[in-house]
């Protein structure tokens, strides 16, 4: 039955796979939000729905049933004989409000997306070694936005009438990683990664003139991204009582300046005709790059019947050259780089792993909360944003295959300082795939 269900949930990607990059090339958005003009645009937590569903924790979690994959170490955690699929969608639901001169406006956006696919195998097993490794693809950024002001009386130029100014942007920074991890004593596991990022982000700006006598104005930018970096991880496991554990874990990723270039444009049109002010191509590698980020957590849990953890992380962008419109080619006034954090903290709980009666009972419940502080600020302002999430994963068949269920609920942005708040509701599915490998029947 495994085997079928694994051949099923290939298709099924498969098609999902299909049907994304058709969107895609519908000019869909992976995620949509004004900050996302900033920079390479909102970044995406990392971690299966199984990680989401707890507010994003996973730094110092080892667990045998999901894919791990925020810390390279938790790998080595998978069972000698398994092998494992997870793959995720991500429903977006977003309502934005600003105060600007008095009025509040207000509109919405859904999006929906892939948003991974990774697969866990081990590698090599004595007595005091084991090993695995993993490989997969996740957003890493987005970009997404689509708005426009009018300008009227009083602010009329000559004889030119109203003026309107239009703002748009796409496209998506992915990753692709590799990660090997080593479980040493029982106790101590260590992991490294290798991330390559590639992707395309378009932004682009306008000036329309209803007077058709003048020249419209349209200018923009399109950045090929490529970068490669590395990841390490640690976790020490330490038994605290009967079938407790605690379980240290830290991560550091490696800056790293983007490859690629930049193509920055100025076009005058009137009518059909249009004339280049100005056009530009050069290498990313002039001070352009992605933040280094550190990681901690600590975790308690009692066997697999429940865990806690919380986890820090802080990653560094004031270097990276994003807020310079010279390096970029994007507009970026009122932007400045900065220091990130987060905070998250998760709890699960699973009733009876074992109940044959009531099928709720062999459920992993799981809650979490997250404080999130951007990798930029906006008029010196911070855009933070706070959040709840919850989540339940279905047993599927047996072994470890399971469906998870998760939702987010939070805010991001204020209303202060003509800023946007954001208020959104977002639903996560993980699929998780699990095989025995190296497994020969008997007969006799």
């Amino acid at each position: 039955m495994t085997g079928r269900f694994f051949r099923f949930f290939l298709l099924f990607v498969s098609v999902l796979v299909c049907v994304s990059m058709e969107a895609q090339t519908g000019a869909a958005y992976g995620a949509y939000s004004p900050y996302s003009v900033f920079g390479v645009g909102d970044l995406n937590k990392e971690g299966t729905a199984f990680n989401r569903s707890m507010g994003g924790v996973g730094i110092a979690n080892r667990t045998r049933r999901f894919i791990n994959y925020t810390n390279p170490a938790a790998i080595s955690a998978i069972d000698s004989s398994s092998f494992m699929a997870d793959f995720g969608v991500v429903e977006n639901n977003v309502v934005f409000d600003q105060s600007l001169d008095g009025n509040r406006l207000r509109s919405g956006s859904n999006t929906f997306n892939i948003y991974n696919f990774i697969m866990a195998f081990p590698v090599y097993r004595t007595s005091g070694l084991t090993s695995a490794m993993m490989v997969g693809i996740s957003p890493f950024s987005d970009v997404g936005y689509d708005f426009s002001n009018n300008v009227t009386s009083p602010d009329i130029i000559g004889v030119t009438n109203n003026i309107r100014h239009t703002h748009y942007g796409e496209g998506s920074v992915y990753q692709l990683f590799a990660g090997a991890s080593a479980t040493l004593w029982k106790r101590l596991a260590v992991g490294a990664e290798f991330i390559y990022y590639f992707g395309t982000l378009d932004k682009a700006s306008g000036t329309d003139f209803t007077d058709a006598s003048i020249r419209d104005i349209s200018a923009g930018s399109e950045m090929i991204v490529r970068a490669v970096t590395g990841k390490f991880g640690l976790q020490y496991d330490q038994p605290v009582g009967n079938n407790m554990f605690l379980t240290l874990g830290t991560t550091y990723r490696l800056r790293t300046n983007m490859g690629g270039q930049t193509s920055a444009y100025e076009y005058a049109e009137l009518s059909s005709v249009r004339d280049t002010i100005s056009y530009s191509v050069w290498n990313n590698r002039k001070g352009l790059g992605i933040g280094d980020e550190l990681g901690v957590g600590i975790s308690l849990r009692s066997g697999e019947r429940w865990s806690v953890e919380f986890d820090y992380l802080r990653s560094d962008w004031r270097s990276s050259g994003m807020d310079n419109s010279s390096l970029t080619g994007f507009v970026t006034e009122g932007f400045t780089s900065s220091v990130s954090q987060s905070f998250r903290a998760g709890f699960e709980i699973v009733p009876n792993r074992s109940d044959i009666r009531y099928y709720l009972k062999r459920c992993a419940y799981r809650a979490g909360v997250y404080y999130d502080q951007s990798y930029y600020m906006f008029n010196g302002n911070h855009v933070n944003a706070v959040g709840i999430t919850l989540g339940v994963t279905l047993p599927v068949f047996k072994w470890y295959n399971g469906i998870t269920i998760g939702v987010d609920l939070g805010q991001r942005g204020s209303m202060r300082n003509n800023m946007v708040r954001e208020r959104y509701a977002t639903f996560n599915i993980g699929f998780n795939i699990h095989d025995l490998w190296f497994h020969k029947p008997r007969y006799e």
